[in-house]
């Protein structure tokens, strides 16, 4: 029931639960910006701009095509993490991708790579789904490692967060908006 929120007001308390899984947050840091790691413009995604309705709950939820460049030379793997940090409780993730070769330059369609947990409790990519009248923005942080991440498909936040932590060689950005109709 992706899109539903609830909201309890019990003597004094304000709760609000979103989604099915709430919002783990995340406990990755920013990592390091290099010169010409950038998503490209490419990408079915632009900064700061609105996401189309067919990547997200209003419409055929698929996951957007991603371009890149500027991969950084010693990286050994890429790694993908899709975020909406105005979700109520804390930073929601709608998708992670990891095991990208990194001579890779785009991910269109990530179902032969190994994808995590979102929030919503699915394995796979979770469209933008605010409650309505909120606009929030989505964060697609590209990240370049040094290392492999050696995560089984399906493994949660915490998980990817505990793996590409001490391996971030740099990260690119790229922050979009979504406003259900």
């Amino acid at each position: 029931m992706k899109g539903l929120c609830v909201l309890l007001v019990l003597a004094g308390l304000t709760v609000v639960s979103c989604g099915g899984g709430g919002g783990g947050g995340t406990e990755l840091e920013h990592g390091p910006t290099v010169a010409g790691f950038e998503f490209a413009d490419r990408s079915d995604v632009a900064e700061g701009e609105s996401i189309e309705v067919r990547f997200t709950c209003d419409g055929e939820e698929i996951s957007p095509e991603l371009a890149w460049a500027g991969v950084p030379e010693d990286t050994q793997e890429l790694a993908l993490a899709l975020e909406d940090p105005d979700a109520p409780a804390a930073t929601f993730t709608h998708w992670l991708v990891y095991g990208i070769d990194p001579t890779v330059t785009m991910l269109a369609g990530a179902e032969m790579l190994s994808q995590g947990e979102n929030d919503f409790g699915d394995t796979g990519y979770g469209g933008p789904c605010p409650p309505h009248g909120e606009e929030h923005r989505y964060v697609f942080r590209l990240l370049a490692l040094d290392g492999q991440v050696g995560l089984e498909p399906g493994a949660d936040r915490a998980a990817f967060d505990e793996a590409v932590a001490p391996l971030v060689l740099a990260e690119a950005r790229l922050t979009a908006t979504y406003a259900r109709p």
